[in-house]
């Protein structure tokens, strides 16, 4: 299976089918999303670099591609992305570690 099977490159004729099919639903996506990107108490590019972030722990490749893009166009290095993505990763290991309570929960102590 290629990339582009697996994950069909973004096209504005998706954008117009995503429309098209909830007009309303889509306005607000896009209202939504241009506000919380805004200058405000973070500055865009630290938010952009959030966005990256999480991106990867969602595992969204257009997330990924996008807020990358994004972030270099408001300042941010090629460090500061990479530190980004390793908060990231350790996050995301962290959450597993964090989990594995339930395990030891479930094992109990006569087990």
């Amino acid at each position: 299976m290629s990339q582009n099977e697996l994950f069909p490159t973004p096209s504005l004729k998706t954008n117009e089918k995503r429309a098209e099919l909830a007009p309303a639903s889509m306005e607000a996506w896009r209202n939504f999303s241009r506000t919380v990107f805004q200058e405000g108490a973070l500055p865009e590019k630290t938010k952009q670099l959030i966005a990256i972030a999480v991106a990867h722990v969602t595992q969204c490749p257009y997330c990924i591609r996008s807020h990358t893009k994004q972030a270099i166009n408001k300042g941010a290095t090629q460090q500061e992305i990479m530190e980004a993505i390793w908060v990231a990763s350790e996050m995301r290991a962290g959450a597993a570690v964090a989990h594995s309570a339930l395990a030891i929960d479930e094992m109990g102590d006569d087990k």
